[in-house]
């Protein structure tokens, strides 16, 4: 066989495979996407705590207890210069909040006062507790620590920073399937003094 011939075939050859391999790698397979089918819309609220000087720690662990715990609503920290649903600062008096549930769009008030630290509540408890007002959640005063609702009446060693069953149930209800854009927030100022 002549020279020509096994350089146009070993060219050939080469193109092929490079042709195959270039094929192989620069489209993969895109896996399968999971059946969103009979699955909530989940709604996303973002938070403001740039003016909650001292407490961020606990706003963290708050909005981490929720989103931990309920799968219909996510709280997301705002980008800087952007409209948060909930805007959260620090006081000097007793922690308080606008009840909700608050709806993508709108806005509430978080307050958490200095006041009930100094007399030995649990901040985490506390963010935890006025995020609880934000989603909806009254006060169930008198009540046991179990109850994240409880507030105050928990008394000081309570450190329970975690929504119970019901507590849970009550806030996946109001924003099943963006519910929350349907339901009127309350609106009411709740102060957790004891």
């Amino acid at each position: 066989m002549p020279l020509s011939t096994w350089l146009k075939a070993g060219t050939t050859a080469a193109a092929v495979a490079l042709a195959t391999a270039t094929a192989a790698t620069a489209a993969p397979a895109t896996p399968p996407q999971p059946s969103t089918a009979g699955t909530s819309a989940v709604v996303t609220l973002r938070y403001d705590d740039s003016r909650a000087g001292g407490w961020e720690a606990a706003v963290a662990a708050g909005v981490a207890s929720w989103n931990a715990n309920v799968g219909n609503v996510k709280l997301v920290e705002a980008a800087p210069g952007t409209r948060a649903e909930i805007v959260i600062v620090a006081t000097t008096g007793w922690p308080q909040a606008t009840l909700g549930p608050v709806r993508p769009g709108r806005q509430v008030r978080v307050e958490l006062g200095s006041q009930a630290v100094t007399q030995g509540y649990d901040k985490t408890r506390i963010a935890a507790h006025e995020l609880g007002h934000s989603l909806g959640l009254p006060d169930t005063k008198p009540g046991p620590c179990s109850q994240l609702m409880s507030g105050s009446s928990a008394g000081t060693s309570c450190v329970n920073a975690v929504p119970n069953a019901t507590e849970r149930a009550r806030v996946e209800s109001a924003y099943a399937n963006g519910a929350a854009l349907r339901i009127p927030a309350d609106g009411r100022i709740l102060v957790d003094a004891p």
